[in-house]
C-alpha cells in the first residue's frame, strides 16, 4: 500500500515537474540571429539597419513579445566580409540555435547567406533587391526591396520626360550595380532614349579619369551611375575636375547619405540619387495624390521612435528596409503562430500588405513585385523627393548648370 500511495506520487511529481518544464520553456525569449557589417568597409550602412533590428525588436517586447514570448537579438559582427557572414549564421542557426534569422548587409553576403539558411529552412527577409539572388529556386529567401533593376528609373524617366535623347551608364563590377546598370540601360531603351555609352569598373576603383573622359567624348545628355558611397564620391568630384556638364546626373547608392553632401559640399548640388525610402515621406509636405498614412503606415511614429532611440544617428532607407524586414517577420510568426520555417515560408507567400517602408508582396519566387524605387535630388544642401510624382514634394532642377556657373 505505501509503495503504491509512493508510486502515484512519484507520478504527480514528475507530471507536476514536466509541466513546470514546459512553463519555463514556453517563457523562454524567441531568438533571432543576424550578422552585421559592425567594422569594415560597410559599418556605415549596415548600421543603420541593426540600429532598425534592434528598435524592431525593443518595441515587439513592449508590446508583449510575439507568442507570448519576449524576443531576443542575437548579434554577430561579420566585419563586412563575406565568408565571414556565412559562417555567422551557420554558426546561429546549429551552435546558437536560434530561432530564426534576419538579413545581412549588401547583396553578396546576401546570396552567399541564403544557401545557409536554405540549407535549414530559415526564412530570409533580405532587405536587398539583386534579381539573381531570388533566381535559384531557392524557397526560403524573400525580397524586401524594390528590385535593384529599377534604382535609376526616376532618373531615366525624368529625362525622358523632359525630352533628353541620349544616355551613359557607367557602373561598378558588383552583383548590386551590374543589375541596376543593365536595369538603366533596358528602361533607357523603353522610354526612347539612345545608349551611347556603358562600361563597369572594378571593385575599389579610385582614378576614374579614363573613364570619365570616355563618357564626355559620347556627349551623353544623361550620366546615370550605378555606384556605392565611395565611388558616388569620387566619380562626382572627377566630373567637375574634367569639365563634364551632362544636362542629368544620378547615383544609386551613397548618393542618397547625409554624408554624401558633407562630403562634398555643394558640389552635391543638382545630383540625383536613389533611394529606397526617405524620413521626408512623413512631412505633411510629401505624399501627393497618395495619403502616406495609407501606403506607409507607422512611418512617422517610426521616425519618431527611432530619432528618440538613437538622437543623432543617420535615418536612411536601409533602416526603414531593415524595420519592415523585422516587422514582417514577426507578422509571420504571429500568423503561422509557430516558429516552423515552413509555416513561416506560407504566411510570407500570402502577405500583401503596406509597410513603414511600403508595400510588400512578393511572388513565388519570393521577387518583390510591388514596391518601387523613389528618386532624390540635393537642393540648397538637402534631399528633395523629385520621382515618381505622386509622391514628389519638390521639382526637379532642371536642366543641371554647368560646374563654371554653379
Amino acid at each position: 500500500m505505501k509503495n503504491a500511495i509512493f508510486v502515484r506520487l512519484f507520478g504527480l511529481l514528475v507530471l507536476l515537474g514536466a509541466a513546470c518544464s514546459g512553463v519555463a520553456e514556453a517563457q523562454q525569449p524567441i531568438r533571432i540571429g543576424v550578422s552585421a557589417s559592425m567594422s569594415g568597409s560597410n559599418e556605415l550602412l549596415s548600421q543603420n539597419r541593426l540600429r532598425a533590428y534592434q528598435l524592431c525588436v525593443k518595441g515587439a517586447n513592449e508590446k508583449g513579445g510575439v507568442l507570448g514570448r519576449q524576443l531576443e537579438l542575437i548579434v554577430e559582427d561579420d566585419k563586412s566580409d563575406v565568408a565571414t557572414a556565412v559562417k555567422n549564421y551557420e554558426s546561429l542557426i546549429t551552435e546558437k540555435r536560434v530561432d530564426a534569422v534576419l538579413g545581412p548587409y549588401g547583396s553578396p553576403a546576401t546570396d552567399a547567406v541564403a544557401n545557409v539558411t536554405e540549407k535549414h529552412g530559415k526564412p530570409l527577409l533580405a532587405p536587398v533587391g539583386t534579381t539573381s539572388i531570388y533566381r535559384k529556386s531557392r524557397r526560403f529567401i524573400f525580397m524586401v526591396a524594390p528590385p535593384a533593376k529599377g534604382y535609376l528609373e526616376g532618373v531615366v524617366d525624368l529625362a525622358a520626360k523632359r525630352g533628353l535623347k541620349t544616355v551613359a551608364v557607367i557602373g561598378e563590377e558588383s552583383l548590386f550595380a551590374k543589375a541596376a546598370a543593365q536595369g538603366a540601360m533596358e528602361i533607357a531603351k523603353r522610354k526612347g532614349l539612345n545608349v551611347v555609352f556603358s562600361e563597369t569598373y572594378p571593385k575599389g576603383t579610385t582614378d576614374f579619369a579614363p573613364l570619365i573622359t570616355r563618357v564626355r567624348s559620347a556627349n551623353p545628355d544623361v550620366v546615370a551611375a550605378a555606384t556605392y558611397f565611395v565611388d558616388a564620391v569620387a566619380i562626382t568630384r572627377q566630373m567637375k575636375a574634367l569639365d563634364v556638364n551632362p544636362k542629368m546626373f544620378g547615383v544609386t547608392t551613397g548618393g542618397d547619405s547625409p554624408k554624401f553632401y558633407k562630403t562634398l559640399g555643394k558640389d552635391a548640388e543638382f545630383v540625383y540619387a536613389a533611394t529606397q525610402w526617405e524620413p521626408a515621406l512623413v512631412s505633411s509636405r510629401a505624399g501627393g495624390l497618395i495619403p502616406v498614412a495609407r501606403q506607409f503606415p507607422g512611418a512617422r511614429e517610426f521616425v519618431e521612435a527611432y530619432n528618440k532611440e538613437y538622437p543623432g544617428a543617420d535615418l536612411s532607407y536601409h533602416s526603414a528596409n531593415g524595420y519592415a524586414s523585422c516587422e514582417l517577420l514577426l507578422e509571420a510568426i504571429r500568423q503561422a503562430g509557430s516558429l516552423d520555417g515552413e509555416r513561416i515560408r506560407n504566411i510570407i507567400l500570402k502577405l500583401d500588405t503596406n509597410t513603414v517602408f511600403g508595400r510588400f508582396k512578393v511572388d513565388s519566387t519570393g521577387y518583390q513585385v510591388a514596391q518601387q524605387m523613389l528618386a532624390i535630388q540635393w537642393q540648397d544642401g538637402k534631399k528633395a523627393i523629385v520621382w515618381p510624382e505622386e509622391l514628389a514634394a519638390d521639382r526637379p532642377r532642371f536642366p543641371t548648370p554647368p560646374w563654371s556657373k554653379r
